[in-house]
């Protein structure tokens, strides 16, 4: 898939683990560990937005194009 979820690097460099962040943000450690795997087909801007007000970042720093 061209589009690269970078949530662990964040995850490491806010030094957070996913069960918190999943918490923190509403959704189950599952869906987050889909998501973190790039195996999620869709993300919902209000997720996108709960992860980066709880990362404090943008959303360019979770999603990542790539071409194939």
């Amino acid at each position: 898939m061209p589009v690269i979820v970078n949530v662990d690097v964040m995850l490491a460099r806010r030094k957070m683990s996913s069960g918190e962040l999943a918490q923190r943000i509403g959704i189950s450690p599952a869906n987050l560990s889909i998501l973190k795997t790039g195996k999620a087909k869709a993300i919902r801007l209000s997720t996108l937005d709960s992860l980066c007000r709880e990362l404090d970042c943008q959303p360019g720093d979770l999603l990542e194009y790539v071409s194939e």
